[in-house]
């Protein structure tokens, strides 16, 4: 009798692990931890054939050392930030990653902080929830029809982002230095960042968090917002250096800003940015929906159940670890 592998969840935001028992029961022993840090996970992953992986991290190269038979590293959901890539394909380590299983959900949600900041939805609610049944505190609104929408980053997110901004009559420009040709039908034009900058009523982030983009938002880039526009985060928190985005708040330099996700997350209680009115915080909820949640939970176990059963995974993020591989597919 075959040995079965030995597969470790590091954590996990879910109730419950049916959907990964029921798919990867066949072929593997499942060690599910809670962990936030590698300390904490790798004393029962050092003899893991396969880690799934939510939030814990970073995993470093030295991590990596530490797991010699790990094939692959599956993350449950899109980033891979919290991975060290390079490492991994040095190791022979499969990277992937769950790139489809929220895009409508996240640009709908950056679609709803839109209208949000637009309408001054929350700034309202807030009002007549204090006893106050008054208009004039919210002035002045603006209607998205006809005004620009900015997106930096052109994927599969923003680009369902531009055809719902489209659909309530707005422009659509957008920064992305490494997409080529659009798809027909996906509306939005390429700028220059701080031209687009300089034009947006609203600007919404939907890059990944790279070397090249964490702290990219920074005084310079807010200096050429317009000082009505608001700025949209539905991406990654460390996208925006959150110090620069304070000042731009203070200054008076934007209008407002909404977050779905921040640096450090969560915020602590004080934080410059908690009570402000011009301000909207969410607790990184742009992902979720039940239906999310099911594609969320089965994407990264059928992963690991390919490559057990010596299939090349759908979805890999270091392609060059192709013919190097620890699994030898």
């Amino acid at each position: 009798m075959v040995a079965k592998a030995k597969v470790v969840i590091t954590d996990y935001v879910w109730d419950s692990l049916a959907v990964e028992h029921e798919i990867l029961d066949e072929l593997a022993e499942l060690t599910a931890l809670q962990s936030k840090r590698p300390d904490e996970f790798i004393a029962q992953a050092a003899n893991c054939d396969a880690l799934l992986n939510t939030y814990a991290g970073p995993i470093t190269a030295e991590v990596m050392a530490q797991m010699p038979r790990c094939k692959l590293i599956a993350r449950y959901g899109i980033g891979v930030d919290t991975i060290d890539l390079e490492a991994a394909t040095a190791a022979g380590i499969i990277v992937t990653n769950n790139p489809t299983y929220c895009i409508e959900e996240v640009a709908e949600h950056a679609m709803a902080m839109v209208l949000a900041c637009a309408r001054k939805v929350v700034f309202y609610d807030r009002l007549v929830r204090d006893g106050r049944w008054e208009v004039p505190p919210g002035k002045p609104l603006f209607r998205l029809a006809g005004g620009t929408l900015g997106l930096v980053g052109f994927g599969n997110i923003a680009r369902q982002v531009a055809l719902r901004a489209d659909a309530f009559g707005m422009r659509v420009l957008y920064h992305d230095p490494f997409v080529g040709e659009v798809p027909a039908g996906i509306p939005g034009s390429p700028s220059e960042l701080k031209a687009m900058l300089a034009q947006a009523d609203i600007v919404s982030l939907h890059p990944p968090l790279t070397a090249q983009t964490r702290a990219m938002f920074n005084d310079e880039l807010f200096a050429c917002m317009r000082p009505s526009a608001f700025l949209i985060n539905c991406a990654r928190g460390p996208i925006v250096d959150t110090a620069a985005l304070v000042r731009a708040l203070d200054a008076r330099t934007i209008a407002g800003c909404a977050l779905d996700t921040t640096d450090p997350e969560p915020l602590p209680d004080p934080h410059p940015l908690r009570g402000r009115d011009n301000v909207i915080v969410n607790p990184h909820v742009a992902w979720y929906s039940e239906q999310a949640m099911k594609g969320l939970q089965a994407g990264a176990p059928n992963e690991v159940r390919r490559v057990l059963r010596g299939e090349w995974p759908v979805n890999v993020v270091n392609r060059a670890v192709k013919g190097r591989n620890r699994a030898r597919l």
